[in-house]
């Protein structure tokens, strides 16, 4: 038999949009996960993905199961024959077992003795007496996290099945998955082709479903085309559109055949802050926003239709009426906030818990205003505008577009803080106080903003690490964004700020409310920990990024260069000798328990080798003070690279343990204080080969 192509596809209700993605790629990477178990080649797996649908199309799949020679080992020689060479019953039970008798093994003999052996011949299955098997199997390990019943059902899936379509070539696997019996028939189109049709080979998979089903299976060519459309509807009004990959994937996710449209609004609408805009069209409606060349909001939106209408300009029109009462409210809740200057909402915010035992959204803007006014004042930042930024930092939290538009906070308290006259950096810093949102996102762009943004996240860390909330596996609070977005603002911005100084401050703002006498310790750790993942994830390796952590430098900016440093350092040549050398040091430092020396004693210096290295760490002790000071970490390390020879000929030459104790610890000394220069970066003995 030759191989053939095969196709399963699972017809459903709508599926779940945000998640159609990543349930294709885990059906189709299951399933080749069950295919190796199951010792069926194939020569790759595709996978199609609609909001009704999930389908994979096995290539050139084996007919059949290879046939196999299974060993099974019987027990040892010794345990099965007795003194007088007559099998035990052991060795009987265990040939019975396999179909055959004790004379019948074979042996294997091994380094460690001998056994009986027999030698099954295994007859490869056809895959279609598996293939029903290993879509179950495949399909019950997706990750769903709320497994629905339907019907009498008491099978479970992320929603109701409703078709199943298993063809190996043209033959039809019999079986029932999900509860459903695999048939020919596949479902189109719910409003246009056919409503069903049969399906006869697995080859004509999509082309068919495209073609009488009016169904575009393909979930990346039905991303592209949206993505090609509306680029060309947006650029033939003159604009741009915001294709959010995001949006565009969710938007790919819920129709079956897109059609790409264009449809306005009223340009009274763009007095409102283009952020609520587009937060409604976005979000609510999934549409597409559209900008100028200069990126000012266009009153019209691109959105896509799951058909091909006979009457366009009436989904156009349908569209444009329905997002029109969402304009109308960001404008009403825009027109209606601005009656009221922020500053008079910031007695509401005593009404607000932020957390039961930190106390209201009130006692977080106070303890925010202090702490952004003392990072303020490190910074070189205006401190006055940062404790006015503190000070109005949640005030928008208490407005109606906000309340209603929550995605809009911050962004509407820079408009509302503008158009109460407040000073630019004051109103841009309400914003920014939220930056960097999510993982590459920007940063402030001022120092008020920088203080305030830091302020926030370093109060919520210490507060929740303070009550005894560490994250563990779920983050509930958003720890690990809030400490890897001050490390990030702290490096990328260059300030020369202290993580224990930091901390020790927000500690003591909190004035008691805090019941874990740890939390300056575990919280410093915690955000020495997210270096790690942080520099991992810019190419540093593990090795470096521990060398530098063993030291335990709590400037951030600090840290930022000794990992650049030691990363740079690990690919010079001298790197291995030397970091294999400062381990050696280690080593016998770590063993011996007497008093060093603060400096080498030079009538003590025997060898040549000794004598050589010695005056070289002399020299470049005292060359490297400057530069050390200047915390030039890089050119530090590649001075010290260049004592390679001569510590490799002193170790090579000199017996540091010698017998004389004067002439040991002068040896002892000498390392130690080699070592010392190197430890004022990292401790490169960790790196590794």
């Amino acid at each position: 038999m030759s191989e053939k192509n095969f196709l399963i596809e699972l017809g459903t209700e709508e599926l779940p949009p945000k998640a159609l993605r990543t349930l294709a790629e885990a059906f189709a990477e299951n399933f080749a996960a069950e295919l190796n178990t199951a010792d069926l080649t194939h020569q790759g797996i595709e996978w199609f993905a609609a909001p009704r649908r999930l389908a994979l199309k096995v290539q050139a799949m084996a007919p059949a199961q290879p046939d196999k020679v299974v060993e099974k080992r019987g027990p040892a020689v010794a345990a099965a024959f007795d003194a007088d060479g007559n099998p035990t019953k052991a060795a009987m039970g265990w040939a019975r077992g396999n179909g055959i008798t004790v004379d019948q093994a074979e042996r294997l003999a091994t380094d460690k003795g001998e056994w009986l052996l027999y030698k099954e011949a295994v007859k490869g299955q056809p895959a279609q007496n598996l293939l029903p098997e290993l879509v179950a199997n495949a399909l019950a390990k997706l990750p769903i996290p709320k497994p629905m019943r339907w019907g009498d059902k008491e099978t479970q899936f992320i929603r109701p099945v409703k078709t199943l379509t298993m063809l190996l070539g043209d033959e039809l696997i019999s079986g029932t998955v999900l509860g459903v019996t695999a048939d020919r028939v596949i479902r189109g189109h719910r409003f246009m082709g056919e409503a069903e049709f049969t399906i006869d080979h697995a080859d004509q998979y999509p082309a068919i479903l495209q073609e009488r089903g009016m169904v575009m299976a393909d979930y990346e060519t039905r991303k592209a085309l949206i993505l090609a459309d509306a680029q060309k509807a947006a650029a033939e009004v003159g604009g741009i559109a915001d294709l959010e990959d995001d949006l565009l994937e969710e938007v790919t996710s819920l129709v079956e055949w897109p059609v790409v449209m264009t449809a306005s609004f009223e340009e009274e609408f763009l007095k409102v802050p283009a952020e609520a805009l587009v937060y409604t069209m976005k979000g609510d409606q999934k549409y597409f926003p559209i900008y100028d060349q200069n990126g000012k909001l266009l009153p019209k939106f691109i959105f896509v239709s799951n058909i091909i209408s006979k009457d366009p300009r009436q989904i156009v029109e349908g569209n444009e009426k329905v997002v029109r009462p969402r304009l109308a409210d960001a404008e009403f809740f825009f027109n209606t906030d601005r009656k009221r200057p922020l500053v008079e909402r910031l007695s509401e915010l005593d009404n607000v818990l932020f957390q039961k035992q930190l106390g209201t959204l009130r006692d977080k803007t106070d303890r925010i205003t202090a702490l952004a006014g003392y990072i303020a004042a490190q910074i070189g930042a205006d401190v006055e505008h940062a404790e006015r930024a503190g000070l109005l930092s949640k005030c928008d939290l208490m407005t109606s577009m906000v309340f209603e538009f929550t995605d809009t906070q911050g962004v509407m308290g820079m408009h509302y803080a503008r158009h109460d006259g407040e000073l630019e950096d004051v109103a841009l810093a309400l914003n920014e106080q939220y930056m960097p949102r999510f993982a590459g996102d920007s940063l402030p762009s001022t120092d008020v903003s920088a203080a305030v943004a830091m302020a926030d996240k370093l109060d919520t860390l210490v507060g929740i690490f303070g009550i005894g909330q560490a994250p563990k596996g779920s983050d509930p609070f958003a720890l690990r964004r809030a400490a890897l977005g001050v490390l990030r603002i702290i490096v990328e911005r260059g300030y020369n700020l202290d993580l224990v100084d930091l901390i020790a401050k927000a500690h003591e703002l909190l004035d008691g409310k805090v019941s874990n006498r740890e939390v300056e310790t575990e919280v410093l750790e915690f955000m020495l920990g997210r270096f790690r993942a942080w520099y991992q994830d810019e190419g540093h390796s593990v090795d470096v990024i521990q060398a530098v952590l063993t030291r335990r430098p709590t400037q951030p900016a600090d840290f930022d260069k000794r990992v650049k440093a030691v990363s740079h350092f690990r690919s010079l040549d001298a790197a291995e000798s030397l970091a294999a050398a400062n381990k050696r040091v280690g080593n016998i430092l770590a063993k011996f328990d007497g008093a060093l020396s603060d400096a080498i004693d030079t009538g003590l210096l025997v060898e040549d080798a000794e004598k050589a290295l010695a005056e070289k760490v002399e020299a470049k002790i005292a060359a490297l003070a400057p530069i050390f000071a200047e915390g030039d970490y890089q050119l530090a390390l590649s001075e010290l690279a260049t004592l390679r020879e001569a510590v490799d000929a002193f170790f090579d030459n000199v017996m540091v343990m010698a017998d004389d104790e004067k002439l040991k610890v002068n040896r002892l000394t000498m390392l130690n204080l080699l070592r010392n220069e190197f430890l004022k970066v990292a401790d490169i003995s960790l790196l590794q080969k």
